[in-house]
């Protein structure tokens, strides 16, 4: 069966029956309007044409077929999502390094906050130095206190610049491997590590059902240099029975240096703030590695929770009890879905989109033109 092709109902029969009376109510509209103003034999077939097109057009949309019958999770409203999101939350701190991760997090948004309120002068009161007020004084309460402020900070990315380089640095050596000396293990090594958002060249024709849990006993015929190493750290099995297609090997080079340069830059910022006391750093230091030691940190993350979801979108996710129930009552009641990962409608995406860069189009050129008739006003 195509992957573009409708989706099938539980009975073959009942979607007969739905396009059929789909048909039909589209022939009863048209043959209503020929009552009221007779049109010739060949514009009513058209019309009748048209409208079957149109229909079985949008339930493609909405009803993509997958080869295994796999449904995308549903869309669920917002208040769900917010207790669920809530309930996973609770789940997760409860475990050791849930409970660390989220004291960890507040304390970065605590300082922080706090450090930004300092530098705004939200606290006029902390800038009197012997009755005289000065905020930019070195020994005001608000520069102590930005120093204060600044050092736990700098301690707390201490903990994921430097507790994450033993890793960092270890996929920088397999990378490296493989750029240098063409080791291609090291780059089957970096695809078991990033399994999650990462495919190798060839991955896309492994067979549908391999799996880390049975890749070591199958006797399915395999290039090997397509599986990452070791071998049980292979990509799930794709719910949807596609493969995403191999990630370009920029993305891991770009990710893995930008990683890297996130603990060096940690290191220079650390250097500053450790080996220099606030009356002798220069004042643009801090600001600056600290600006630059995110970014680096921050674009990194973006471009692999960018891919991972690409993968997602077209392999997958797997289904909860609480998606198929869901999925089969919303059938029941009539309530469309549509076969993607968001749950959207793909053609009213692109039309957004179409619509936005118009208005955007459409703006510039008003505003060129206003600029032209003000020039040749202020010509003549």
């Amino acid at each position: 069966m195509s992957q573009d092709s409708p989706r099938i109902s539980k009975g073959s029969q009942d979607d007969n029956i739905e396009r059929v009376t789909t048909v039909s109510t589209a022939t009863e509209q048209n043959d209503s309007l020929n009552q009221r103003a007779p049109l010739p034999q060949s514009q009513a077939q058209e019309g009748v044409g048209a409208a079957f097109a149109s229909n079985v057009a949008a339930m493609d949309v909405q009803m993509r077929e997958y080869a295994n019958g796999y449904h995308f999770p549903p869309k669920y409203p917002i208040k769900e999502q917010i207790r669920m999101g809530l309930v996973s939350f609770w789940e997760f701190y409860n475990t050791g390094f849930g409970f660390f991760l989220t004291i960890y997090s507040l304390n970065v948004v605590a300082w922080g906050g706090m450090l930004f309120l300092l530098l705004c002068n939200a606290a006029p009161e902390m800038c009197y130095v012997d009755g005289v007020f000065d905020c930019n004084h070195i020994d005001s309460p608000r520069r102590i206190w930005i120093e204060t402020d600044s050092q736990i900070l700098n301690g707390l990315f201490c903990v994921t610049g430097f507790g994450l380089a033993p890793w960092r640095f270890r996929d920088c050596y397999f990378l490296l491997r493989y750029r240098i000396r063409g080791d291609h293990k090291a780059l089957r090594s970096l695809a078991g590590v990033h399994r999650g958002w990462f495919r190798l060249e060839g991955s896309d024709k492994l067979p549908v059902n391999l799996g880390p849990k049975n890749i070591e006993e199958t006797t399915a015929n395999y290039d090997a240099d397509s599986v990452p190493y070791p071998l049980d750290t292979i990509s799930d099995a794709p719910p949807t029975g596609i493969r995403a297609p191999p990630t370009k090997l920029w993305k891991l080079d770009f990710i893995i240096y930008f990683n890297v340069a996130n603990t060096f830059l940690q290191c220079v910022l650390s250097g500053f703030m450790w080996a220099l006391n606030r009356y002798d750093r220069p004042s643009w230091s801090t600001g600056l590695f600290v600006c630059l030691a995110c970014i680096a940190a921050a674009i990194a993350g973006i471009v692999m929770g960018i891919e991972g979801k690409n993968v997602k979108a077209i392999e997958g996710v797997p289904l909860t009890k609480m998606d198929m129930q869901r999925l089969a009552r919303d059938k029941e009641l009539g309530i469309p879905h549509y076969n993607n990962i968001k749950d959207k409608d793909p053609e009213a995406e692109k039309e957004k989109v179409r619509a936005k860069k118009q208005k955007k189009w459409f703006g510039k050129s008003e505003k060129s033109g206003l600029g032209a008739e003000n020039e040749m006003q202020t010509f003549c």
